[in-house]
């Protein structure tokens, strides 16, 4: 009886941390496929621009800006770089 009692409390626990945990797995490999998207869009925006010489650099802070804003910080990296 003590056994199935304990089965039991280990089941509990066991759901009780794969719920505290998987939330912020989720989060995480969310932003690692946005950086990655961010990344293809920089890369994307320096074939363009090498037309006229122009060039982000590609790198995990601008990736993950452009992951996680998606266009509006791809414009930003774009007007950021032009002004400087």
């Amino acid at each position: 009886m003590e056994s199935i009692i304990i089965f039991l409390a280990c089941i509990c626990i066991l759901f009780i941390i794969c719920k505290i945990f998987i939330v912020p797995i989720k989060w995480i490999m969310r932003l690692i496929f946005n950086s990655i998207l961010g990344a293809l869009i920089i890369y994307a925006i320096n074939l363009i621009g090498s037309i006229w010489g122009f060039h982000i650099g590609l790198n995990i802070l601008t990736a993950v800006v452009v992951g996680i804003l998606g266009i509006p910080g791809a414009i930003c990296l774009i007007v950021i770089t032009l002004l400087l």
